[in-house]
C-alpha cells in the first residue's frame, strides 16, 4: 500500500504519509488513491483542486463551507512548511469544538485529511509555503463562512503571535456564533 493512514485524536481526521520513492533522478509518490482511501474509511471523491501561494507568517482560516456544498479536504504542501488545523464543528459530535493540527512540510510529505463538518485554517512556518487542497465539492463564495483564528473558546496555540490576515479572516465568527449546519 502507498500510504500510511494514522489515527488522530478526533478520530474522523487522518495524517496520510505516501510512500516515496527517490533514485537519482529525484523521488515519485502517489497523492491520493480513492480504492486506498476508501479501504481507510476515507470515502472521499475531489472534484475541485486548488493551489495557495504565502509567505512566511501568514495565516489562512479558518473556513469551511455549509450543506450543500461542504467540502471534505485533503491538504498537502509542495514547498515549505505550515502549522495546519482543523476544528470539530458538528454540532452534537463529542468532539466539537476541540481541533488537530499537524505540521505539514515539503520534507515530511505528510497530507492532512478533514471531512465535512470541520473548519480547517493554517499559518506559514517557512518563507513562503505552496499548498494543495483537494476538495469534494466546488467552492460556492455564499456558503463560504470562517471562525475567527484566535477564538479563545477553542484555544489554537498558533506559533505566530501577530498573523497576517486577510480582512475577511480577521472579522470571522465565534464558534458558538458562527452560522453552521453540521450535526454529528
Amino acid at each position: 500500500m502507498p500510504f500510511k493512514f494514522l489515527k488522530t485524536s478526533i478520530p474522523d481526521v487522518a495524517v496520510i504519509e505516501p510512500k516515496m520513492f527517490f533514485d537519482p533522478r529525484g523521488s515519485f509518490g502517489e497523492l491520493f488513491k480513492a480504492s486506498d482511501f476508501a479501504a481507510n474509511n476515507i470515502p472521499a471523491s475531489f472534484v475541485q483542486v486548488n493551489h495557495s501561494c504565502s509567505g512566511k507568517n501568514v495565516l489562512r482560516g479558518l473556513h469551511y463551507q455549509l450543506n450543500p456544498k461542504a467540502q471534505a479536504k485533503l491538504i498537502s504542501v509542495v514547498h515549505g512548511e505550515i502549522f495546519d488545523v482543523t476544528v470539530d464543528i458538528r454540532r452534537g459530535s463529542p468532539t466539537y469544538g476541540k481541533w488537530v493540527a499537524e505540521h505539514l512540510s515539503e520534507s515530511n510529505k505528510r497530507m492532512l485529511f478533514i471531512p465535512e463538518g470541520f473548519a480547517h485554517g493554517f499559518c506559514v512556518l517557512s518563507q513562503e509555503a505552496k499548498v494543495i487542497y483537494y476538495c469534494s465539492s466546488e467552492y460556492a463564495p455564499d456558503l463560504e463562512r470562517s471562525i475567527l483564528w484566535n477564538d479563545p473558546a477553542i484555544a489554537i496555540p498558533w506559533p505566530v503571535k501577530e498573523p497576517l490576515l486577510s480582512v475577511k479572516d480577521s472579522k470571522g465568527a465565534f464558534l458558538n456564533e458562527a452560522e453552521n449546519n453540521f450535526k454529528f
